[in-house]
């Protein structure tokens, strides 16, 4: 089919790309090297001033009560299920199949979901599974490789009995590499693999193929198995994987435990004293939640500020600024420019910015006194973005702050390492948020369910629709925010036809108790 780009509509969008690609010739001073804005112009780093300044005034002058504290960290009521992932014995085949290579893109959290469903896969096949090869991460250019971030002898141990696991292919198979399937069509690799396949489809397409070459080689691999259909047995041991299979290598653990005890420990003398209340008439309270912690997740990087087309309050300069970043990078192929700021908010669309997850926090009944641990890669527009969450949490915690450079040598500059310890120190926080949906906050969701953890999943579109009303006094946004999250607090929702049991674990991994 022949596209006609002939209409006035078609043009203008054409011509309106071309003119953000050639804005660096035209305007070279705006820039710096390479295209990059310059600081005085489109520039990342000039965070605007607070959007919302009523509301900022009155969470800055908010108090809380014994009771609302007491109901606020509260840990979740028994809710009649309990994890439920063992499987039922089944005796692993004499003689396997042959060998499962898969190839796995995408961040950590995706990468674990390829990993749950490789095991998954080999299963079905009687085959054997290679450890999973992790590619290079293009976002965050990250080379860890399956060793580097989970403790692969635990991996194999948990699942001896449920599957066969090699560490590497033997020497038969040694020219079976990533290389390999890079330079030429190779008859021993799968790269058709359906999204959402079937148990039938792998039966059907990859098991020839192993019968006749002994190994077969799936990339493609993210998201190519099925939530449907699928034996009772084969659910829950994908949950096994992601919930007791896949855990994190000694110096993650070791490190992630030493931020949980100094997040649990009382708050240094200097940060004591940039708080209104603490030792000030606000000792029961302080009692109450002494080595409690809250976890908020904060993804707030360029490319979700880009692709969601919402306006975060930069003026001009910053519309223009990501406009361009969005065409060169997606060539305007983005659903949400379409729509208007407001009609994105209304729809729960744009993510939320520091500014507005500090008010939400302040609204559910987070004093300043509350130990927060910023769990984060890169936040678009650097401190001065997060400068008016930090005044509402004085003690705001993160790697950096909380460990030396020497105790994060091990895991600096590797994205995946340091979204491990996240995770890690996520699961051990008596309450987590997550300000915008994604793999890591429907990995947590998931998780945290599985434990019966209290988990706040902010409502997008109420709030969206709550920022937008400049008129909004702080007691009835409070109010409002407090109505619209009573029921968003960790409550197991069963999982729906085509949703993930990877972040709905009832009813498939879990047991009414």
């Amino acid at each position: 089919m022949k596209l006609n780009f002939s209409g006035s509509h078609s043009q203008s969008h054409t011509i309106a790309g071309l003119f953000l690609l050639l804005l660096p010739l035209l305007l070279p001073n705006l820039f710096g090297p390479l295209g990059r804005a310059s600081p005085s112009m489109f520039s990342e780093w000039n965070a605007p001033k607070p959007r919302h300044m009523a509301l900022l005034r009155g969470a800055l002058q908010r108090q809380t009560s014994v009771q609302q504290q007491s109901r606020l960290w509260s840990p979740l009521a028994n809710q009649g299920w309990k994890p439920c992932a063992e499987t039922t014995k089944v005796p692993l085949p004499e003689k396997s199949r042959g060998y499962i290579q898969v190839f796995l893109d995408g961040g950590l959290n995706q990468q674990k979901m390829g990993i749950c469903d490789a095991v998954a896969v080999a299963k079905i096949l009687n085959a054997t599974l290679v450890i999973p090869h992790l590619e290079v991460n293009p976002v965050w250019q990250d080379s860890s490789s399956f060793t580097e971030i989970f403790d692969v002898d635990h991996f194999i141990d948990v699942l001896r009995d449920e599957v066969s696991i090699v560490k590497d292919l033997p020497s038969e198979y040694s020219w079976s590499t990533r290389e390999y399937y890079g330079t030429g069509i190779r008859a021993t690799r799968i790269k058709t693999a359906p999204v959402h396949a079937t148990a039938n489809w792998y039966l059907e397409n990859v098991l020839p193929v192993l019968e006749s070459n002994g190994i077969a080689a799936i990339a493609p691999f993210s998201h190519r198995l099925t939530f449907e259909n699928l034996p009772a047995n084969l659910q829950r041991l994908r949950c096994k994987v992601n919930f007791q299979a896949l855990a994190f290598v000694p110096h993650i653990r070791a490190l992630g435990d030493t931020l949980v005890n100094r997040l649990r420990s009382s708050p240094s003398k200097n940060q004591a004293a940039q708080t209104k209340y603490l030792l000030l008439g606000r000792d029961q309270i302080g009692k109450q939640n002494a080595g409690k912690f809250v976890v908020l997740h904060l993804r707030f990087d360029k490319d979700m500020a880009a692709h969601s087309a919402c306006d975060f309050g930069g003026g001009k300069a910053e519309k223009l600024a990501l406009a361009k970043y969005r065409q060169v990078l997606w060539q305007g192929r983005v659903l949400n420019s379409q729509f208007t700021d407001e009609e994105l908010r209304n729809q729960g669309r744009c993510p939320l910015t520091p500014e507005e997850i500090g008010l939400l926090l302040a609204a559910l009944g987070f004093d300043n006194n509350t130990r927060l641990y910023l769990a984060s890669h890169k936040v678009y527009g650097g401190e001065a973005r997060i400068s008016t969450l930090r005044k509402l949490f004085p003690l705001m915690e993160d790697k950096k702050s909380l460990a030396s450079v020497e105790e994060r040598a091990k895991v600096e500059g590797k994205a995946s390492l340091l979204a491990a310890v996240d995770y890690y120190v996520s699961m051990q926080s008596n309450i987590f948020i997550s300000a915008s949906p994604g793999n890591m906050h429907n990995a947590l969701v998931g998780h945290r369910a599985y434990m019966n953890l209290k988990t706040i999943r902010p409502n997008m579109a109420l709030l969206g629709q709550l920022f937008l009303n400049k008129s909004m006094e702080w007691s009835e946004f409070q109010r409002a925010v407090l109505d619209g999250h009573k029921n968003r607090q960790g409550q197991i929702r069963l999982r729906k036809e085509k949703q993930s049991i990877y972040t709905y674990p009832a009813p498939d991994c879990m047991c009414q108790a």
